[in-house]
């Protein structure tokens, strides 16, 4: 998979247990893929050692090459270890094939720190598919997730909104997309900080449940929780901050964020050539400077670091393959925050609430059913005792009843 093909890049058992000090909020450990993405460990490991510098109580583990980790980083901060292995998926290979080749592949290796419980987070800027892969084989699925979703945080001029699925699952169920729906709330809420995110449907009209049968009946799946859910968004509407997740399949969504990206790069591009084209236009530039450089700010997509892949047994992140250091520190910066307030925990514990509210539900539909036999058979007998031709002494049911 190319890093054009690549959705990230436009833009059973139990589950993997904290550490305390993941929980109570103070130290993390992140595991680091060192050798993935277009740039490899140059870029990553200043990303890496960048993060940890300025956050000293956690730990980063550098996951790659040790010989070439070492000449890019001869001296490094006391939190930042490494962990040899000798394998790259590269971005043209096959993912599932790739990691069935190659054991002591980076992905691999950081994932397992997880799996194992010796890091609470992986982060890579390595190909998407292999990461994804790596994910749902070595940690696997949390319990009632059917397909996993992979988030994207998006600038919309104040704080940004979390769009998912942008590549995970190309052919979602209404099911899946309501699962969504609770995972980037979740998402939304304890690594964004947003109280109560309000929660759309992308489709083709704003009215609630206007769109394809699988979005009416996302609708009415999502319509049955206690999600903030506003209804539909189209994509007019996404720069609007009418909604803090915005929901849908990954088709929809990967086709979402790289046309923001196109059209980000057009715009600037369109700018740079009328500020060249002659003295007047240089000049305009530096009285407009300011303002651009505020707008620039904006669209600035590294500072949203990477996409969370949410519905694992783990915090994964997965960055842009082109990240350059900035870019992977602070993707290591949200893969510490998914870890430290325990984003696949809480998602966990709520897909659990949902299934027993589900359960609940369904045993008092029970209960209601057998009340209402009971009343008709009730009915049925009083009919008996007050009927003139079966009532009375000659009805088997009456005699026995006075006998």
């Amino acid at each position: 998979m190319s890093h054009h093909d690549d959705p990230a890049r436009a833009a059973t058992g139990p589950l993997t247990t904290p550490t305390t000090d993941a929980v109570a909020g103070s130290g993390v450990r992140i595991a680091v893929d060192a050798m993935g993405g277009d740039h490899g460990a140059t870029e990553v490991v200043p990303g890496a050692i960048a993060y940890a510098d300025s956050h000293p109580d956690d730990t980063v583990i550098l996951v790659g090459d040790t010989a070439t980790i070492e000449r890019l980083a001869p001296t490094r901060p006391a939190n930042v270890r490494v962990v040899h292995a000798t394998e790259v998926i590269g971005m043209d290979e096959h993912p599932a094939m790739a990691l069935r080749e190659k054991k002591d592949a980076t992905i691999l290796v950081a994932t397992d720190l997880v799996r194992k419980g010796e890091a609470d987070a992986v982060v890579t800027a390595g190909h998407t598919g292999a990461g994804m892969a790596a994910a749902v084989l070595r940690l696997g699925r949390l319990k009632g997730v059917d397909r996993p979703g992979l988030a994207i945080q998006i600038p919309s001029g104040g704080r940004p909104f979390v769009l998912l699925d942008i590549g995970a699952n190309p052919d979602s169920s209404a099911e899946n997309l309501a699962q969504y729906a609770r995972m980037g709330a979740i998402f939304s809420e304890r690594v964004l900080g947003v109280a109560r995110p309000r929660v759309a449907l992308l489709s083709i009209g704003e009215e609630k449940g206007k769109g394809e049968a699988r979005v009416q009946r996302a609708t009415e799946l999502i319509d049955e929780t206690n999600l903030n859910f506003i209804g539909n968004v189209e994509g007019k509407d996404l720069t609007k901050q009418m909604a803090d997740v915005v929901v849908c399949d990954a088709v929809l969504g990967n086709v979402v964020i790289k046309f923001f990206e196109g059209l980000s790069g057009f715009i600037f591009d369109l700018w740079r050539a009328e500020f060249r084209a002659s003295l007047r236009g240089r000049l305009a530039y530096l009285l407009m400077r300011p303002g651009i450089g505020r707008i620039r700010r904006v669209f600035d997509y590294e500072v949203v670091g990477g996409s969370p892949l949410l519905g694992v047994r783990g915090a994964v992140i997965i960055t842009h393959g082109r990240a350059k250091r900035r870019m992977i520190e602070h993707a290591v910066r949200v893969g510490a925050t998914t870890a430290r307030e325990r984003v696949p925990e809480r998602i966990a514990e709520a897909l659990a609430a949902d299934a027993l509210a589900e359960a609940q539900a369904g045993l008092d539909e029970a209960h209601g059913a057998v009340h209402r036999a009971a009343s008709d058979v009730d009915e049925a007998l009083a009919a008996l005792e007050t009927d003139p031709v079966v009532g009375g002494a000659a009805n088997p049911v009456v005699a026995r009843e006075g006998s």
